[in-house]
C-alpha cells in the first residue's frame, strides 16, 4: 500500500498561515470564526479536570505548555473565568476592527485583568509564529511564551529552563504539523520531579502511534478517550471535505457520522504514568462534551449534503494506502 506524508495531507486543507502572523488575534478569529472554529471550547473542561487532578498530587500551581499556542487562546480559557464565546466575540466585534494593533493590545492588557484568574495555574506558550508568541504574552494569556521550532532543534537555554517546570503538556491542534520529534524534545526536558502529562487532540486523519510510541519511551502509558469525539471547525469547500474523507478512510476509519457531516472531527488521547491511569482511568477523570450537537449554520448542512457522495468516491477510488505514523 502507498504512504502518504502528512505534508501531503495537510496540502488540502485550507492554509491558513497568513492568520497566524498577523501582530494580533483579529483576524484568526475573522477567519476561524466563519468557519465555527470551536476545539477550544470543547478542550477547555478536558484540560481544567486535568489540571485538577494533577494539581491534587502536587502542593504547587500547575505549569502547562501549550504546543501550538498561537495567540494564547487555551491559555487565557485555562487561566481566566472566560469563555471562549466571549473572546470571539470581542475579537470579532465591528467597532475593535479598526483599530491599531498597538491599542488592541492595551485593551486586552485591561480586558485579562478585569477577568478572575486562576492562581494555581501557570501556561507557558510554545509557536513558531513569533508575532503570535509575543501577542499571548504581552496581553497576559499565557505567562510566558518561546518562539521555537523543535522539529528542526532543541529549544533555547531560556525555553528548556521553563519547559522543565511542566506538569501538562497540551495541544489541539499541532498533531500533524509536529512530530514525536517535538513532542521527545519537550518530553525529555520535563521530567523534574513528576514527569508530565500529555493530553493531544488529534484529527482523525492523522495518526498517533508514533508519538504515544515515543512518550512510552519516557514511561507514559496512552489512553484514548472512548465514547466521544470533539469537532474541530467546520470544512472550508468540498475539496477539502473529500480530501479529509479520503484520509480518514485510508486508515480504515469509518467516516459515517463524522467527516461526512461536513466537519473535522478530532479524538482524544492521554497520556500519563501506569500509577495515575490505574488509580483514575481516563474514561472516568474526564467528562466530555463533544460538540456534535452544537447548532451549525447552513454552511454544515450545505457540505453535509455531500457526505455520502464524497465517501462513496473515496471507497471506490481504492485510496486503500495508510498514512505514515507521526513519528
Amino acid at each position: 500500500m502507498a504512504t502518504k506524508a502528512f505534508s501531503d495531507v495537510n496540502e488540502a486543507k485550507a492554509n491558513f498561515d497568513h492568520i497566524y502572523i498577523e501582530k494580533d488575534p483579529r483576524q484568526y478569529f475573522n477567519y476561524l470564526g466563519q468557519l465555527d472554529y470551536i476545539i477550544p471550547h470543547l478542550a477547555q473542561p478536558v484540560f481544567d479536570q486535568l489540571i485538577r487532578a494533577r494539581a491534587a498530587t502536587q502542593d504547587r500551581p500547575v505549569t502547562v505548555l501549550d504546543l501550538g499556542s498561537s495567540y494564547g487562546l487555551n491559555g487565557a480559557l485555562m487561566k481566566y473565568a472566560v469563555g471562549y464565546d466571549a473572546l470571539r466575540d470581542r475579537y470579532t466585534a465591528p467597532a475593535l476592527q479598526a483599530l491599531p494593533s498597538e491599542q488592541m493590545l492595551d485593551l486586552d492588557r485591561a480586558f485579562y485583568r478585569s477577568w478572575p484568574r486562576d492562581p494555581n495555574v501557570r501556561v507557558i506558550g510554545l509557536d513558531i509564529s513569533q508575532n503570535a508568541i509575543s501577542y499571548a504574552q504581552a496581553s497576559g494569556a499565557v505567562d510566558r511564551g518561546f518562539c521555537a521550532d523543535l522539529e528542526a532543534g532543541d529549544p533555547d537555554p531560556d525555553a528548556a529552563a521553563a519547559i522543565a517546570d511542566t506538569d501538562i503538556i497540551v495541544s489541539t491542534g499541532c498533531v500533524g504539523y509536529v512530530t514525536s520529534r517535538t513532542f521527545e524534545r519537550v518530553i525529555a526536558l520535563a521530567r523534574r520531579g513528576q514527569p508530565a502529562w500529555v493530553a493531544s487532540f488529534v484529527l482523525r486523519m492523522f495518526p498517533y502511534d508514533g508519538i504515544a510510541k515515543t512518550l512510552s519511551d519516557y514511561g507514559l502509558v496512552t489512553e484514548k478517550f472512548e465514547g466521544a469525539s470533539f469537532v474541530q471547525r467546520r470544512f472550508a469547500d468540498r475539496g477539502e471535505m473529500e480530501a479529509a474523507i479520503a484520509a480518514v478512510e485510508a486508515l480504515g476509519i469509518d467516516t459515517r457520522g463524522h467527516e461526512t457531516e461536513g466537519v473535522y472531527v478530532a479524538d482524544l488521547y492521554v497520556s500519563r504514568p501506569p500509577e495515575a491511569i490505574e488509580q483514575l482511568p481516563i474514561q472516568k477523570l474526564v467528562n466530555v462534551v463533544s460538540g456534535a450537537n452544537k447548532p451549525w449554520t447552513i454552511g454544515t448542512n450545505v457540505l453535509g449534503r455531500h457526505g455520502e457522495t464524497a465517501l462513496q468516491r473515496a471507497r471506490k477510488a481504492g485510496r486503500k494506502r495508510t498514512l505514515a505514523p507521526v513519528i
